[in-house]
């Protein structure tokens, strides 16, 4: 995982190189500094030679120098290596879920890929500028700090080394436990974005049902058990901070209490052993090697709870999309609209045992008109989704045009197919941006025109701004039916060989249904359309009508003919008519 998400640093890697580096000479001031002190008192102060204490504290400043120059620059490297690594971890998720397909997306709920966008890569960020900046200086200054203190006193030097194992073993013990409480604490951030989306886009619903109480004590419920969590993490490893300050305070008392005897019995003497101001740099290596121990076991919390922000993204990164691939030498023209289905059976995963659509078997000629009905579960989505190759056919032959749709040129086929999706969306912009969505070169008469046809002109026509009215976010400024109808003067701009509309009139009234049938039997007699509906009015007269029962073709016929031989069709139909017709 580690090296895949390396992989994101990219052209930061001088950066991220340049950011230890000069880290290690930060580290490298920072112990200079005791030594320099020592000599500058027992060599300067106590034998009051001037030229001594000038000497050293001219070499003190530039120390001082350096180690903040050091600091600066290494801090600058961390910051811009760790945002350019978040970018292209970024940009790398989000390219990959771009090019899922549909069964990819169906792994992933939309509150998960965005927690994963923003949180967990927000996450990894800081932990990376921390192992890039800390996981660095800690061993760092751990070992050039033991060394310069082994070489004033190694007896002294034994104590570090006997605190040491404490502090290790206390990591060791402490970091499983909490992995297992942050992998929970991760999750539940997926529950809480999710219960978040689901409010604030379904508000409306929300407060129409009077559930605001409701959805408050959904969402504190899930905020508390997260913030529970989190809590028993952080109390666990509080328990670092006492551990690390006994061990600093067992090293202090222990190097004071025996350094203080080794001064008096060399009568602070450097020839004969420890002097005064050896003995004060020994306190200052104290303070810096258990400070760096400090700071390596927050460089370990940091990993613990990077883990499963680790994990979830480079799941993100390595998932394969089951990529609709072109052929070797794929075809570049829809010569017309026909489309055969030739015994094709569909299953959403190769490991599930119930296939969505069985053995179904039927022609279309091209320029028909065609209705397809069923009740809720039938598989009438499915049916019109494999023909874009939004999924692939499991088992049979799917052809559009007298080809197989897997020898065609995957833009070239979804460029002729257009489809006007059951759930109908609108992104933010302009009803003109909105519109070009199907033909981004679209003159303005070319927008009039397809929003005659969809019945759109005569509403977006009573606006203030007319064609340049801003759409919100989901097309939340209009209605359900105004939606539909933009939907589908968006998709007619394609002038596709095929049209699909998914029970995209359901919430027009049934005289604007009866006008947009009308105009497309008019204006585009050559498009193959395909009208998934529940009312059998924006059926009924169409050139045949497909009735899908468990993913199965029940009947084909026109309207005449399924009341004739069609208990199914009978049964919607009469339904419909609250026993008007006999």
């Amino acid at each position: 995982m580690i090296k895949r998400l390396a992989r994101c640093i990219r052209e930061y890697k001088w950066a991220a190189l340049l950011s230890p580096l000069c880290m290690i000479g930060e580290v490298a001031m920072e112990v200079l500094i005791p030594l320099v002190m020592a000599q500058l008192y027992d060599y300067g102060i106590v034998m009051q030679n001037m030229t001594v204490v000038i000497t050293k504290s001219v070499q003190l400043v530039l120390c001082a120098l350096l180690s903040l120059s050091f600091g600066v620059a290494s801090a600058v490297y961390a910051s811009k290596a760790g945002t350019g690594f978040a970018r292209n971890l970024r940009r790398d998720m989000y390219y990959n879920v771009q090019n899922f397909s549909f069964s990819n997306i169906d792994k992933f709920s939309t509150a998960s890929i965005v927690t994963r966008l923003t949180s967990d890569v927000a996450n990894l960020q800081m932990t990376f500028q921390m192992m890039i900046r800390m996981a660095i200086r800690c061993p760092m200054m751990l070992v050039l700090a033991l060394i310069s203190a082994w070489q004033i006193s190694p007896e002294l030097s034994l104590t570090y080394l006997k605190v040491m194992p404490v502090l290790a073993g206390a990591l060791i013990l402490l970091t499983p436990v909490v992995f297992k409480i942050f992998d929970r604490s991760f999750k539940l951030m997926d529950r809480l974005n999710n219960v978040v989306q689901e409010n604030i886009h379904g508000i409306r619903v929300v407060k129409s049902y009077v559930r605001e109480a409701k959805e408050t004590e959904k969402f504190t419920d899930i905020s508390g058990e997260m913030a529970a969590n989190f809590s028993k993490a952080e109390k666990i490893l509080a328990l670092n901070s006492p551990i690390m300050m006994g061990c600093v305070n067992v090293c202090m008392l222990t190097i004071s209490w025996v350094g203080a005897q080794m001064v008096v019995a060399s009568g602070n003497n450097p020839v004969m052993g420890l002097t005064t101001g050896e003995l004060s740099s020994m306190f200052t290596y104290t303070t810096q090697i258990l400070s760096g121990l400090m700071m390596l076991s927050m460089v370990f919390v940091m990993m613990t709870m990077s883990r499963t922000p680790l994990r979830r993204c480079y799941e993100i990164l390595e998932e394969q999309p089951d990529l609709v691939t072109d052929a070797e030498v794929p075809v570049t023209e829809v010569p017309d609209g026909s489309i055969d289905f030739e015994n094709v059976s569909f299953r959403y995963s190769a490991t599930a045992q119930h296939r969505a659509l069985k053995e179904v078997t039927l022609h279309i000629p091209s320029g028909a008109t065609v209705g397809i009905l069923g009740s809720t579960g039938s598989s009438k989505s499915t049916l019109v989704q494999l023909i874009p190759r939004l999924y692939d056919v499991s088992e049979g032959v799917l052809r559009v045009g007298g080809l197989d749709v897997r020898d065609y040129d995957l833009k070239t086929l979804r460029d002729n197919v257009a489809m006007v999706l059951q759930k109908n969306e609108l992104f933010s912009g302009t009803i003109k941006e909105n519109l070009r969505w199907g033909k981004p070169d679209a003159t303005d008469e070319e927008l009039i025109h397809a929003c005659q046809l969809a019945c759109a002109d005569e509403f977006i026509q009573g606006f203030p701004n007319k064609y340049d009215t801003y759409i919100e976010q989901g097309g939340t400024n209009v209605s359900g039916g105004q939606k539909q109808r933009l939907c589908i003067a968006r998709a007619l701009l394609k002038k596709p060989r095929i049209l699909i509309l998914d029970d995209s009139t359901s919430a027009v009234d049934t005289r604007t249904d009866a006008m947009i049938r009308r105009a497309f039997r008019e204006e585009i007699p050559n498009t193959t359309k395909l009208i998934i509906a529940q009312r059998v009015s924006s059926v009924q007269d169409a050139d045949m009508i497909v009735v899908l029962d468990n993913g199965q073709v029940s009947a084909v016929g026109t309207h005449d003919e399924l009341m004739k031989t069609s208990a199914i069709y009978q049964e919607v139909f009469y339904s419909q008519q609250k026993g008007g017709v006999e």
